[in-house]
């Protein structure tokens, strides 16, 4: 039997796997970039709570009856990511958009079907490009606010 037919493990494991990479990143990464992704992730909770209200996606499992299972996506890997990413490509502007674009699509086209088999979440009134351009605009607020927070010193 798989562990990815269950989907609490599943969100658990998202949740918990990226954060064992925080120590890879180095302390002068996570110092320099995570204000960046604390305010991407409260953009994402945002986007997350007019997309309930406009019913664009609905998360059918939960981590907890208090926990949509948006918050280990969002406090896993979209959290610990963004920091990877940054710095990764930051002051690469060109390279940033890309492997964002990647990462986005892999979410979108691929992630997206993989979780909707497990009963997790899926697509309501929003089509796959819509949920793509969310992330475009987000991947461009988080270079923004890095930007912004480098040129303020």
């Amino acid at each position: 039997m798989s562990i990815l037919k269950f989907p609490k493990v599943l969100l658990s494991l998202m949740l918990i796997l990226p954060w064992f990479s925080l120590p890879l990143l180095g302390k002068r990464a996570v110092k320099r970039y995570l204000p960046a992704a604390l305010f991407i992730s409260l953009v994402v909770r945002i986007v997350h709570f007019i997309a309930q209200r406009k019913n664009w996606w609905h998360w059918e499992e939960k981590l907890h009856l208090k926990l949509s299972g948006e918050f280990p996506l969002m406090w896993g890997p979209y959290l610990i990511g963004s920091m990877w990413i940054l710095k990764l490509t930051y002051g690469r502007f060109v390279q940033f958009l890309l492997l964002n674009l990647f990462v986005d699509s892999l979410f979108t086209f691929v992630l997206v079907d993989f979780f909707k088999k497990r009963g997790i979440v899926s697509l309501v009134r929003l089509k796959k490009w819509g949920l793509a351009l969310i992330f475009f605009l987000d991947s461009l607020l988080l270079y923004g606010f890095q930007y912004v927070k480098d040129k303020g010193k």
